[in-house]
């Protein structure tokens, strides 16, 4: 391999977290082109729910193989399962399961927390390089229970916060609208979540990234990838529909739930799902809003963002192929005008996408366990904006071959 073509790295995948990883890599002086079968932004990434989440929870627990009947028996419920995918879930809920145990429980969440606590520094440093600091807010985010017996049951959620440093408060009674007046009195508490940061414009983040790769060097490609393959001198070959050909040092697939096809034909497949998740973008929804709130028992968030206020949230299993079912999101707005009554949904816009997830909630960010010179950043899940500035700086270290400053283990691609 020349050393020009050894300074080369592809992205695959120009969601947030691929972009990221684009514009970190042009600024180490790698040259990167970015590829995407769509424009940079316009998948998953345009319609999460804007929010820098730094209170890691692992989706499986002890107890968790108890609530999964009622949730699912549940229309309104926090997860729901189509019948004709059932089949297919299955393998990834017993490891979902298995993740739960007491002895992982805690593996997981030192895991977790070790990317969430370096976030919101990480992310800040990014938007300053790419002069976007605009973009975040300084407001945080409040957690809210409408019953005693609702806070009590995430006691052990704010213990685990407690437990790795993070700051919050809690909130009773009128001090919840002294900080956010649209909230309903009937709620009974809240949480102050003060570094749980939003972003403004999450689609105009990604865009501003990817330009900002350009504007350093990257080039930008459009098409679909069909596969990987070596050359014995140690080139990494991308194939292209169409038959193009892209050949690079080194290629980091960041494609979101994608990845999982490409996985699977270099021989090292991965229990890689998707989270189907809704979202309602309300531009006239006559209540302003400073916080973000985050409604824990239900399982949704409302965000000021995008120019107005959007609604989403919750799980849908029902794989890639299926169509949207727009009833979700509007169980979801119902539920939001419970907690905000002055919620109107006019100018409204529902939107679907696919959380890339893994039955033990914590990403892949490694190298291949089968083709040198091939890296994984994929299965983010609900914190793919989140862990996006940390995902990259991390990639970078491991393309660069330096040190990364987070014990990579348990991120390993072969820990399935």
């Amino acid at each position: 391999m020349t050393e020009e073509t050894n300074k080369k790295v592809a992205v695959i995948g120009a969601g947030v977290v691929g972009a990221s990883i684009a514009f970190e890599l042009q600024r180490r002086g790698f040259q990167v082109t970015l590829v995407d079968k769509g424009e940079p932004g316009r998948g998953t990434s345009f319609g999460n729910m804007a929010s820098i989440a730094l209170d890691f929870a692992a989706g499986s627990g002890p107890s968790t193989w108890k609530k999964i009947p009622g949730w699912l028996l549940d229309p309104e419920g926090p997860v729901w399962l189509r019948p004709s995918y059932a089949a297919r879930m299955l393998p990834w809920f017993l490891r979902f399961l298995a993740a739960g145990r007491p002895s992982r429980l805690r593996e997981i969440e030192d895991a977790g927390m070790s990317l969430s606590l370096r976030a919101l520094g990480d992310f800040k440093e990014m938007l300053q390089a790419i002069g976007a600091s605009e973009l975040m807010t300084e407001e945080g985010c409040l957690a809210i229970y409408e019953t005693e017996a609702e806070f009590a049951a995430d006691r052990g959620h704010l213990a685990m916060m407690q437990r790795y440093g993070l700051e919050f408060e809690v909130l009773s009674n009128g001090a919840i609208q002294y900080y956010e007046p649209a909230l309903s009195p009937a709620i009974a508490k809240a949480v102050l979540l003060p570094d749980n940061k939003s972003i403004r414009d999450p689609y105009g983040l990604v865009v501003k990234l990817a330009d900002a790769a350009i504007a350093a060097g990257a080039a930008f490609v459009s098409g679909a990838v069909r596969n990987i393959e070596r050359k014995g001198d140690g080139t990494i070959v991308v194939l292209l529909d169409a038959g193009r050909r892209l050949e690079a040092g080194s290629v980091v697939l960041a494609a979101g739930v994608h990845t999982r096809l490409l996985a699977a034909k270099l021989g090292e497949p991965i229990p890689l799902e998707t989270e189907r998740g809704y979202h309602t973008q309300i531009m006239k929804p006559g209540i302003s809003m400073r916080y973000s709130v985050i409604w824990p028992h239900r399982a949704f968030m409302v965000t000021p963002t995008a120019g107005g206020i959007r609604v989403g949230g919750n799980v849908e299993l029902a794989g890639l192929d299926a169509a949207p079912d727009f009833r979700r999101p509007r169980v979801l707005v119902r539920h939001a005008q419970r907690a905000l009554p002055g919620l109107k949904v006019e100018e409204a816009t529902e939107w679907m996408g696919h959380r890339p997830a893994l039955p033990d909630t914590i990403p892949i960010i490694s190298p291949s366990s089968k083709l040198p010179g091939v890296f994984y950043a994929t299965g983010h899940g609900h914190l793919g904006l989140t862990y996006a500035a940390t995902t990259a700086r991390l990639i970078g270290d491991m393309v660069s071959g330096a040190k990364p400053s987070v014990d990579m283990t348990p991120f390993r691609i072969d820990r399935y």
